[in-house]
C-alpha cells in the first residue's frame, strides 16, 4: 500500500494554500520566508538626489538583439513584410517582437508565483489565526471528503458490513453506519441506520478539467451524497454503539444513559434500505433483548463474532451476554468481572483468542481477562499504571495480534507489546510501552488500528484533531545527522515564527469537525474513515493511506 506523508492542508481566506511537503514517504521541512519580494535597486546615486546625478544602469536582457535608435532592427534577408513599425518610428522583426512579449509575460508570471509563495505560511494545530484569516480545506489532500449534519449529536457509531464486496476502490462509494443520538430530552432519542450513497471522489474539486484527465474527472461528479435513514425510538441518550460484524445476521447494541444495554436485530431494517417498498414490521423497530444487570450507565461495549457481548459500566463491573445456540435467545451472566477500581471505559475482544478480552479503566490500568476462568475477580494480566491519567480507549491490532494501543485523558497514546507483559507476578518490574506519542492537547477520545496494515493507526482527540500515524516510519541516521546543529528534518516554523517539531510518524492531521468523539476505518473500503463529532459526521479518504 502506498503511503505518503501529508497534513490536512488548509488555506486562508485570501486563497493562500498551506502544505507540508513530502518526499518518498518522509517529511521535508523548510522555512517559508515572510515579507515582500526583494527587487533590484539602483545603487549609488538615485534620481532626484542631486542635479547632476544620473540614474543607475539596469541590465537590458535584449541589448544584444536591439540596435541603436537610428538603425532598423533587421537581419540579412529580411523582407519588408516581416517588419513591424514601433511607436517611435523604428522597425523591428515581428518574430523578435513576439519573443519580447513572451519573455515579458513569463517574467510577470514568475513574479506573481514568487510573491504567492512568499506570502504562504505553514499552519499547524495550535497556531493562532489573524482576525481576518480563516482555514478552508485543501481538496488535494483528500481522495474523498464529505460532511453530514444530523439533528442531534451522535457520540458513537459503528460501520455495518455489506454485500458489495471487499477492497472497494472505485468511486462513487456506498456505506452504511449504525448510530444513536444524544438529544436534549430523553424521549427524543433514536437509534438510526444510515445508508450513504454517491460518495464521489472530491480531490479534483475546484480544478479546471484537463484533456488528459477526462476519464478521471468523469468519475468525480459534482453531486451531493444521498442518505437514507431508518430510525427506531431509544430510551435515553446513546452512550456507545457497536455492531456484530456479520452480513448474514447483523446485530447492534446500544448503551443507554439510563443504565440499560439494548440489543437490536438490524436485518429487517437493512432490507428496507435496499427496497423502498419493503414492508417493515413494527416489531423490527423494537430491541430484541435488554441487558438489565447494570445498576448505572456505562460506555464500554464490544461484540464477539460469535454473538457474545461484553458490557462495562461506570461502577467498574463487566458483564457477559451470550446467545443460546438452541433457541437463539440472549442470556446475561449474573457474575461480573470485578478487577477494576473505577469506571470501565473500553472493552476489546482478542482477534485471535476465542475467550480472551481486554479492558481499560479510569483507574489507569489495562487488564486481560479469560472468560473460562472460575475466578472473575482477578484478571490474567494487568498493567497497573498504563497511563498517568484515565485510560479512555484501547484497540487490539488485528494483524500483529501481540500489539495493543491505548489512549488517555492527558492526550497521550501508547503502543504495547503483549509479549512483554509476562504473568503479572508480584515484584515484577513495571511494564512499559514500546512507544508513546504526545501530540494531542486534549483527551484521546478514540483509537483504532488500520484493519489490514499493522503499522497504521488513527487517533482522535477532544482538541478537534483526527490524526493518522505510520509507526514504521523512522529517521535514517544520515537524516538525523544532517538535522543536527540546525533544524531537525521534522521541525516546522509556525505562522507566528515559533518552531514546532512534528513526529516523522505523523502522516495526516484531519480537522474541520468540532469535538470529535469516535472514528472507525471502513473494513471494506481501504483507507476510508468515518468520524463522528458534536458538529456531525465526516466521511473521508486521505492521500496518505
Amino acid at each position: 500500500m502506498s503511503k505518503r506523508q501529508a497534513t490536512d492542508t488548509q488555506a486562508l481566506e485570501n486563497g493562500m494554500e498551506i502544505d507540508l511537503p513530502i518526499n518518498g514517504g518522509e517529511r521535508i521541512t523548510g522555512n517559508i520566508e515572510k515579507g515582500e519580494r526583494r527587487k533590484k535597486k539602483a545603487t549609488g546615486n538615485d534620481v532626484g538626489l542631486g542635479g547632476d546625478d544620473e540614474m543607475g544602469e539596469f541590465e537590458d536582457m535584449f541589448e544584444d538583439e536591439m540596435e541603436s535608435e537610428d538603425e532598423v532592427v533587421e537581419s540579412e534577408g529580411s523582407a519588408e513584410s516581416d517588419l513591424e513599425e514601433l511607436e517611435d518610428g523604428r522597425y523591428i522583426q515581428k518574430n523578435m517582437l513576439s519573443r519580447i512579449k513572451e519573455e515579458q509575460d513569463r517574467e510577470k508570471e514568475e513574479e506573481q508565483e514568487e510573491m504567492g509563495e512568499r506570502e504562504s505560511k505553514v499552519y499547524l494545530p495550535g497556531d493562532k489565526l489573524e482576525k481576518d484569516e480563516e482555514l478552508v480545506v485543501d481538496n488535494t489532500a483528500y481522495q474523498m471528503l464529505h460532511f453530514l449534519n444530523v439533528s442531534w449529536p451522535c457520540l458513537s457509531f459503528d460501520v455495518v458490513r455489506d454485500g458489495l464486496g471487499e477492497n472497494r476502490t472505485r468511486f462513487p462509494q456506498t456505506m452504511t453506519i449504525f448510530t444513536g443520538t444524544q438529544a436534549d430530552e430523553a424521549h427524543k432519542n433514536e437509534v438510526m441506520l444510515m445508508k450513504m450513497t454517491k460518495l464521489h471522489r472530491t480531490i479534483n474539486d475546484g480544478k479546471e478539467q484537463d484533456e488528459n484527465d477526462d476519464d478521471e474527472m468523469d468519475e468525480d461528479l459534482d453531486e451531493d451524497p444521498v442518505v437514507q435513514v431508518r430510525t427506531m425510538k431509544h430510551r435515553g441518550g446513546v452512550n456507545r454503539v457497536r455492531v456484530k460484524q456479520s452480513y448474514d445476521s447483523p446485530l447492534g447494541a446500544t448503551w443507554s444513559d439510563e443504565g440499560k444495554v439494548y440489543i437490536w436485530d438490524l436485518k429487517e431494517q437493512l432490507n428496507s434500505l435496499e427496497t423502498s417498498t419493503y414492508n417493515l414490521q413494527a416489531k423490527a423497530r423494537e430491541p430484541v433483548y435488554t441487558v438489565s444487570t447494570h445498576d448505572v450507565e456505562g460506555f464500554a461495549l464490544d461484540w464477539h463474532s460469535d454473538g457474545r457481548l461484553l458490557t462495562g459500566d461506570c461502577d467498574k463491573f463487566i458483564y457477559l451476554t451470550q446467545q443460546r445456540t438452541d433457541n437463539g435467545l440472549f442470556v446475561t451472566d449474573k457474575s461480573a468481572f470485578r478487577g477494576h477500581k473505577q469506571s470501565v471505559e473500553d472493552l476489546q475482544w482478542s482477534p485471535s483468542e476465542q475467550n480472551v478480552f481486554a479492558s481499560c479503566s479510569a483507574d489507569q490500568t489495562i487488564r486481560i481477562w479469560d472468560t473460562r476462568a472460575n475466578n472473575r475477580k482477578t484478571s490474567r494480566l494487568c498493567v497497573s499504571q498504563a497511563h498517568n491519567s484515565d485510560v479512555n480507549v484501547i484497540s487490539w491490532n488485528k494483524v500483529s495480534q501481540y500489539l495493543m494501543a491505548s489512549g488517555a485523558d492527558d492526550g497521550k497514546f501508547s503502543i504495547w507489546d503483549l509479549r512483554t507483559w509476562g504473568g503479572g507476578a508480584s515484584g515484577q518490574k513495571r511494564i512499559l510501552p514500546v512507544a508513546t506519542m504526545d501530540w494531542h492537547k486534549a483527551p484521546v477520545t478514540s483509537i483504532e488500528w488500520h484493519p489490514t496494515d499493522d503499522s497504521v493507526i488513527a487517533v482522535s482527540g477532544a482538541d478537534d484533531q483526527l490524526t493518522i500515524w505510520d509507526l514504521s516510519v523512522e529517521l535514517d541516521p544520515e537524516e538525523e545527522q544532517n538535522g543536527a546543529g540546525s533544524r531537525a528534518v521534522n521541525e516546522f516554523v509556525g505562522a507566528d515564527g515559533s518552531r514546532r517539531t512534528v513526529p516523522p510518524q505523523l502522516l495526516f492531521v484531519h480537522q474541520g469537525q468540532r469535538d470529535i468523539k469516535e472514528l472507525h476505518w471502513h473494513p471494506q473500503i481501504p483507507g476510508a474513515i468515518v468520524s463522528t463529532a458534536y458538529s456531525g459526521f465526516g466521511v473521508f479518504k486521505t492521500i496518505s493511506v
